[in-house]
């Protein structure tokens, strides 16, 4: 698929679209167009013009939905979520705005994790907000990740990858799993599914979470895998468990706490120690590409073992 996102034909259409759409936009280009991302699922343009950068995204196949999604989500949390300059939502493809500078690097310069509670606390917002649009997000296929098939999808997963005895024998474990977090009664809403330090740009003083593209209707405490277990863990000096997600942790929990003021503390965080844990299994699900499984191996060692192998 990466041979489409070069080909002097599509890069040709993707270029008038663009141009189409900044005239509309009252913007010029100054300068040519870059192409800093290309994989197999997506590519991104980078076009200098008189107001700025502006991207363009496309994306193929199960991402294609995210033009549909961000426009969703622009009107439903428009304070959390920019709206896309344009889009065409037949083809996948976006025009946005400069996101700003990708917190990646903030956390570097800065030698801090505090960034990450205002950004965990506007997901967990975000996904509060959209528990009434789930209908909508399957109908624009965003992937179905919900607890009651959860397990019938990863049984499914491991009989498509050849994997080791335990992560099949594990299959019990993921209903059980599932059974005990539905007891809470948190509704399922959309998660991001990739939340790390690389998906999150801050311009104008506010955090922006970018990169939609993986994001499934699914328990929302699922985000917390990636977020906390995959990243705030590992510290500033990527040393395994080196943080105290606790505090990170209850961030997350607060817009939940006030949401579901039946829950305790303690039964929130129970749930989120389930989801945590399940949401590895939920990534490996949603996450798994045919051309990636390597990705999908470290995924499933994360929900089984609690850790990857090294």
């Amino acid at each position: 698929m990466t041979e489409l996102w070069t080909d002097p034909q599509w890069l040709a259409g993707a270029h008038a679209w663009v141009d189409e759409q900044t005239d509309a936009l009252g913007l010029e280009r100054t300068g040519d167009a870059e192409q800093p991302h290309i994989t197999v699922w997506s590519t991104v343009l980078k076009v200098p013009t008189t107001a700025g950068s502006v991207w363009f995204k496309a994306n193929h196949g199960r991402l294609q939905h995210e033009a549909a999604l961000v426009t969703l989500l622009a009107e439903r949390v428009p304070d959390r979520v920019e709206p896309l300059l344009a889009a065409d939502l037949d083809r996948g493809w976006m025009l946005m705005r400069d996101a700003g500078t990708r917190m990646r690097e903030l956390v570097v310069v800065e030698a801090s994790l505090v960034r990450w509670h205002p950004v965990l606390d506007s997901v967990a917002r975000i996904s509060v907000a959209m528990e009434d649009d789930v209908d909508a997000l399957l109908a624009i296929g965003v992937p179905d990740v919900r607890l009651a098939i959860l397990p019938a999808s990863y049984a499914a997963l491991l009989e498509e990858i050849d994997v080791a005895p335990r992560f099949r024998a594990a299959t019990g474990w993921v209903a059980e799993l599932c059974e005990q977090l539905a007891v809470y009664g948190i509704r399922e809403s959309l998660q991001h599914d990739d939340l790390h330090d690389g998906q999150v740009f801050v311009r104008d003083g506010r955090h922006w979470v970018v990169d939609w593209g993986d994001a499934c209707v699914s328990h929302p405490f699922f985000a917390l895998a990636v977020a906390l277990e995959g990243q705030i863990a590992w510290g500033l000096d990527d040393v395994e468990n080196s943080v105290d997600t606790g505090p990170f942790r209850d961030t997350f929990l607060a817009p939940y706490a006030a949401a579901y003021p039946n829950l305790s503390h303690a039964d929130l965080v129970e749930a989120a120690r389930l989801a945590t844990r399940l949401g590895w299994a939920a990534r490996a699900v949603n996450g798994h590409l045919s051309v990636d499984q390597a990705s999908t191996r470290r995924r499933l060692e994360m929900f089984v073992d609690g850790r990857v192998e090294d």
